[in-house]
């Protein structure tokens, strides 16, 4: 089995600002149609998240800064296998 060679500095519930030190804690949503249109190419994202939305048995969540769903922090995808979850 390949080993993973990796480093984590510490395990957090929310998003750190690391020039600043801010904390700021998160919370995770479904997208919507809305946030969609925010994550294309043009606006800098490198995923079609769009593509993803209409597969079967995919959930896409996003997460973002409590109390500011507006401003996405980042996503992920999940596929149900049946016997197992999926990270896209």
């Amino acid at each position: 089995m390949a080993k993973i060679n990796i480093e984590i500095d510490k395990l957090t519930n929310s998003i750190v600002n690391k020039a600043s030190g801010d904390v700021f804690n998160t919370e995770i949503m479904e997208v919507t149609v809305k946030d969609l249109k925010k994550t294309t190419k043009k606006n800098g994202w490198k995923f079609n998240w769009s593509k993803e939305k209409q597969e079967i048995d995919t959930l896409v969540f996003k997460i973002v800064i409590e109390n500011n769903e507006n401003v996405i922090q980042g996503m992920v995808c999940l596929i149900d296998k049946g016997d197992h979850i999926y990270l896209k």
